[in-house]
């Protein structure tokens, strides 16, 4: 174990269609974790992640076992590989799931069923249409919490703060008419950007508990153990080793904020000065380095990249 590394897991906006390619060419690794996922899944999820042409894997039901089978298959590549064990990991909404699969907490097949459940009730919970999400740049957390409570307090529906990626990159999320609401009063408040995002439903809002109690359903019936590495909690940034505690936060986790700079920080004060998106694309990367440019990120998703992780962070 590297006590100086930590492991990232994306979450969703991170999919596109043709991810892995080059990796599920070259290690028989990726290919195992496609096949047992679309076992466990019954349909082809090798299929959907390289060649879809229905936009299903834009569907969140389906982005969110993409995403998570993409980077167990990657974390798998890694320890093949002989790469060495991280210290901590920590993912990003949807790969918190990715990050307790990586760390023995979830089966496989458990966690990939069990994350499609999730996309299912998360993209039911609010009618299509009804919920925004919108990032805003430039302005202080507490400005943006306090001016979202305030449009709340004024107007029809809930807008909320849900993603504190980094210093200065909030994503806030609700009803549509609350959320433009927010957006307008956040540019008087002096946002240097406010920028809808194309998502379908309003996630992490309170707005998602009718999701969460359907999640706790499922999740009633998951053995969850608990972590060989610890696992820094979106809800909390704290890691937890009790299993019921952690099917507890996995439910709250779907109707509350991601605290994503206090994940960071934790891992930070646990030691991480190193890390490794471990997943599709650099978007944790790119977060990393606004929360501090004295992080150093390696990328997994490409061969050559692994291989060179594997190389340069020892074994």
């Amino acid at each position: 174990m590297r006590h100086d590394l930590a492991f990232l897991f994306p979450g969703q906006g991170s999919q596109r269609v043709g991810m892995l390619a080059e990796a599920a060419e070259q290690f028989s690794e990726v290919a195992a974790v496609f096949e047992e996922s679309s076992d466990a899944l019954g349909f082809d999820l090798a299929a959907l992640i390289l060649s879809d042409e229905s936009e299903q894997l834009n569907l969140t039901e389906y982005t969110q076992p993409a995403l998570l089978a993409a980077s167990v298959a990657l974390w798998r590549t890694w320890i093949a590989r002989g790469g060495v064990t991280p210290s901590a990991m920590a993912g990003h909404s949807l790969g918190e799931f990715s990050a307790l699969c990586c760390a023995g907490a979830l089966s496989l097949n458990d966690a990939v069923t069990l994350v499609r459940e999730r996309g299912r009730f998360m993209q039911t919970a609010v009618p299509v249409g009804v919920g925004a999400m919108a990032a805003i740049l430039g302005l202080d957390d507490g400005i943006v919490t306090e001016t979202c409570e305030k449009v709340s307090s004024i107007t029809e529906g809930v807008v909320q703060a849900v993603n504190f990626n980094a210093p200065g990159q909030v994503v806030i999320a609700g009803n549509c008419t609350a959320v433009d609401d927010a957006i307008a009063a956040l540019k008087e408040a002096g946002a240097k950007r406010a920028m809808p995002l194309p998502v379908s439903a309003p996630f992490h809002t309170s707005l998602m508990v009718p999701a969460g109690e359907k999640l706790a359903e499922v999740l009633a019936g998951v053995e969850i153990s608990t972590p060989d590495i610890p696992v820094v909690h979106n809800v909390h940034a704290q890691t937890e080793k009790d299993p019921e505690r952690i099917r507890q936060l996995l439910v709250q986790q779907i109707s509350a904020p991601v605290r994503w700079t206090a994940c960071v920080g934790r891992l930070q004060a646990m030691g991480a000065v190193q890390f490794v998106e471990c997943g599709a694309g650099n978007v944790l990367g790119g977060l990393l380095r606004r929360i501090d440019r004295g992080l150093s990120c390696a990328y997994l998703e490409k061969p050559d990249d692994l291989q060179a992780a594997v190389k340069s962070l020892g074994t």
